[in-house]
């Protein structure tokens, strides 16, 4: 009995083991491939910046790149795919302000913020919350950066309102004998 035991032990060890490194082989493989996109992003960025009419070859460009890439990597580089790529890049210029903590799925989510402040928001209670791909999406659905805004200045009005400190006369609470009578 007592082998069996050690042996229900060990098994769980090794399980926990191999459970961690998937995670962690996760994780990894999430931030490397947010890093690729991001550098496929500048790199499209680079190619654009250099043409004088700017816009249509950008599109032009992405189009292109999604015809000869798509059939050889498959849907992730899609027209689409790719001009995300380059709203990363332009929305993350410095490849250290990617955060680890968030995966592709979640950049997809944030990229399609206009409001720095409000990005700034869902990427900082991302990372503070652990949050999933779906739960910042419903965080993102039920406005609550705008109603985090909204609860800051409920607590400013408040902060505002003078306290009202009432005045006890001494001397009556005196010929109550020390009772507090509520008129």
């Amino acid at each position: 009995m007592n082998k069996i035991q050690n042996t229900t032990t060990l098994t769980k060890d090794i399980q926990n083991l191999i459970s961690t490194s998937q995670e962690i082989a996760i994780k990894a493989v999430d931030t490397q491939r947010v890093i690729l996109y991001w550098n496929i992003g500048k790199r499209i960025f680079e190619e654009v910046q250099d043409k004088k009419d700017r816009a249509d070859y950008g599109k032009q460009i992405i189009k292109t790149l999604s015809v000869e890439l798509e059939p050889i990597y498959g849907s992730g580089y899609s027209y689409m795919q790719l001009y995300l790529f380059l709203q990363l890049y332009k929305m993350f210029p410095i490849v250290n302000a990617l955060r680890s903590q968030l995966n592709w799925s979640q950049y997809k989510l944030l990229i399609r913020i206009d409001n720095e402040d409000k990005r700034e928001f869902y990427i900082a209670e991302s990372v503070k919350n652990c949050w999933s791909k779906r739960e910042l999406e419903r965080q993102i659905n039920t406005s609550l950066f705008e109603r985090s805004l909204l609860y800051k200045e409920y607590e400013n009005e408040l902060e505002k309102v003078p306290l009202v400190v009432a005045q006890i006369d001494s001397e009556k609470i005196a010929q109550t004998n020390g009772q507090l009578l509520v008129a």
